[in-house]
């Protein structure tokens, strides 16, 4: 797969930093003064080796102009810590410099950058659309029957699709309508839908117009079934141009489902939140997970019949990858313990 400029937009971040909340750096106890980077690395791996909480990089990150794109880190760079004022900076090293030729110069290609974190946790929820509201729906092009009347048909096999839009392209894909995602803290029936699970079932070439359409299944990952919805098809490539950071403001929200549906959540698993754009989210954005404190009895006090509850206590931290209108797909970057459906998630907080 072609991945496009993957870019740390350091410098936008640093320009609208002011409207971050103000939160103080720690650096890891076992931070090196130096470090240089090798393949594999990621943005966030690289953070965490010198300080506690790694979405705040940007808070101490020396941008050097002599560099060219000093907001992009490669294999080969390194990076230093050291002081400046009496607070801790980190400043690179471009460690393949610049080949000048006459007239013109040979620089590393952007899409050879370290990504923020490992790419194949996430990948597929980067390249196919995975939340539909039920508007989208029902305003998608559906499949009325099957080749020969299949029940359930695959790779090489045809589809016939009702109210399909052949104007634009002739290249498709395929969703099964999954579960609705609920929002837990919703006030009414109405408001708890936040927008349906679409599972990617085929790839699909159209190969004759109409009404119904023709179409040819070029890629099968799971059975195709009557009913189905088709939408267009996206470009395969993505761009990866975030960069950890916290929220602009306080937003609040709660794990509300869990990819592949284990019972149990730890590191690097996918997860889907009930907050999304319209809170104020984007890609990039880190959130710390809490659980809510336990309810016990104090035996000590009055009859012992009085109970008192526990302070919340914090389990993790979450990055957002890819946030909808009003749900985002978020990765989990550190687990403390096991995280649960429902979990709180919130701003990082100074």
């Amino acid at each position: 797969m072609h991945l496009k400029y993957i870019a740390c937009s350091l410098l936008l971040y640093v320009a609208s930093a002011g409207l971050m909340l103000a939160q103080a750096v720690e650096l890891n106890p076992d931070h090196p003064e130096s470090y240089e980077v090798i393949k594999g690395d990621t943005l966030w791996d690289i953070s965490s080796k010198f300080l506690s909480d790694p979405w705040l990089w940007p808070e101490i990150w020396h941008v050097n102009p002599a560099i060219e794109n000093p907001h992009l880190i490669y294999p080969g760079d390194i990076i230093h810590l050291g002081l400046v004022d009496g607070k801790p900076v980190l400043s690179l090293e471009r460690g393949r410099p610049t080949i000048k030729l006459s007239p013109n110069k040979r620089a590393t290609p952007i899409n050879q950058a370290i990504p923020t974190i490992a790419v194949g946790a996430i990948e597929q929820f980067l390249i196919r659309p995975r939340v539909l509201s039920q508007e989208e729906i029902d305003s998608a092009a559906y499949i009325v029957a099957s080749e020969n009347n299949r029940l359930v048909s695959g790779a090489g096999s045809k589809l016939y699709a009702r109210e399909l839009d052949t104007s634009e392209s002739d290249l498709f894909s395929l969703y099964h309508i999954g579960d609705p995602y609920i929002d837990p803290s919703a006030k009414s029936k109405q408001d708890a839908i936040l927008g349906y699970e679409a599972i990617h079932v085929a790839d699909l070439k159209l190969e004759r117009e109409g009404d119904p359409s023709t179409l040819l299944i070029t890629h099968s990952k799971r059975e195709a079934l009557k009913g189905d919805r088709v939408l267009p098809r996206e470009d395969s490539s993505f761009e990866q141009n975030f960069i950890p950071r916290a929220p602009d403001t306080v937003v609040e929200g709660q794990i509300i489902h869990v990819v592949d549906g284990v019972s149990r959540i730890g590191q690097h698993q996918v997860v889907v939140l009930n907050v999304g754009a319209e809170d104020g989210i984007e890609a990039g954005h880190v959130m710390t997970i809490s659980q809510s404190g336990a309810v016990v009895r104090d035996v000590f006090k009055g009859n012992g019949n009085e109970t008192v509850t526990l302070p919340d206590e914090e389990v993790g931290t979450l990055m957002i990858f890819r946030p909808y209108q009003k749900v985002s797909y978020a990765l989990i970057m550190k687990a403390l313990r096991d995280i649960r459906l429902y979990d709180a998630v919130k701003t990082p907080q100074p």
